[in-house]
């Protein structure tokens, strides 16, 4: 995180600015697609962003990657003593535990809800013992506390031009786009930690259980069942994105600019997907990096007209501007 950034957030005491760069950190080894999008919001409300985020991958990285010699059993006890920690530190509004402390900060400046970090806690908890989903409204109730609570959490951060009761289905519904958009890409990596995130009835449907999915994922040998299901998961996540989508007008324009970008980036992984021939249970669909180039490029381009614009709003003279950008 640039000292920049910091500054601009009026973030000054060290251990707390040293905090928010690890979970820039994190979020920038992590989640690459959202990290990008990221830095097209102004540069005061970036370490709020990454606090989130940090704080997430972190818990996740618990749940999937125990880290070397530490043992799958102790994943339990860890996930716990983080949960512990969390509230704690949202309770007192700061901790020892760095991740923790820039989180807990970010959620006192922008009042965001303890409730929403609960759910969360829950379902990374589920992780460890929930191996699959029979049905979709099963998956819709792990996905609240997994991705839908992180759009509801950034809504303060971003700000609305509207209420924010308004807009929180919306911001709901894109974390949610984002997460399956990820459970169909990772497929084959979610059966290798035992997991199959897709709902049981939507494969069903197809002819599809867990044992064809092992046996083509062991083989490399594709099946048409597989395809068809994963057809059918995709439009499902595009149903999610239309869903979504009247949101994006309604944040504060400033913010626009960077969920549109992760929109479409994220979105563009199904299409990677489908060019594929939605083999997710033999490699990776990844967005071109030229398709990623480009987006990232328009959502500057819409960074910078929104900028020209509220300085003509505000009267100040283009010369003016042009100086202090």
């Amino acid at each position: 995180m640039t000292a920049r950034e910091l500054d601009a957030a009026g973030i000054t005491d060290p251990l707390l600015r040293d905090a928010y760069a690890h979970c820039r950190r994190l979020n920038a080894r992590h989640g690459k697609t959202y990290f990008l999008a990221t830095r097209l919001l102004p540069p005061e409300r970036r370490p709020a962003v990454h606090a989130l985020y940090g704080f997430a991958r972190w818990a996740d990285d618990i749940v999937d990657e125990p880290g070397p010699g530490r043992p799958a059993a102790d994943r339990a006890p860890a996930l716990d003593a983080l949960r512990r920690r969390l509230e704690e530190g949202l309770r007192a509004g700061e901790s020892t535990e760095p991740v923790v402390r820039a989180v807990a900060h970010t959620a006192a400046v922008y009042g965001i809800a303890h409730r929403h970090f609960a759910d969360f806690m829950a379902s990374m908890r589920s992780d460890l013992t929930v191996t699959d989903y029979p049905t979709y409204a099963d998956l819709a109730r792990y996905m609240h506390g997994s991705a839908a609570v992180m759009g509801l959490e950034m809504l303060p951060v971003l700000g609305t031009v509207v209420p924010q009761e308004e807009a929180a289905p919306h911001a709901a519904a894109l974390g949610i786009a984002f997460q399956l958009t990820n459970f169909l890409r990772d497929v084959g990596e979610d059966l290798d930690r035992g997991r199959i995130y897709l709902p049981a009835d939507l494969l069903a449907a197809h002819g599809v259980d867990r044992a064809l999915l092992r046996w083509s994922r062991d083989t490399g040998i594709r099946d048409p069942r597989i395809t068809a299901a994963m057809e059918d998961a995709a439009e499902l996540t595009r149903g999610v994105y239309r869903e979504a989508a009247p949101g994006l007008a309604m944040l504060d324009p400033v913010s626009r600019p960077c969920i549109r970008t992760a929109f479409v980036l994220y979105r563009a992984i199904l299409d990677a997907v489908r060019d594929d021939g939605y083999a997710v249970l033999h490699r990776r669909s990844v967005v071109p990096r030229r398709r990623r180039a480009a987006t990232a490029l328009g959502g500057l381009a819409r960074v910078a007209a929104g900028r020209v614009a509220a300085g003509r709003r505000a009267g100040v003279p283009h010369h003016v501007r042009e100086e202090a950008s």
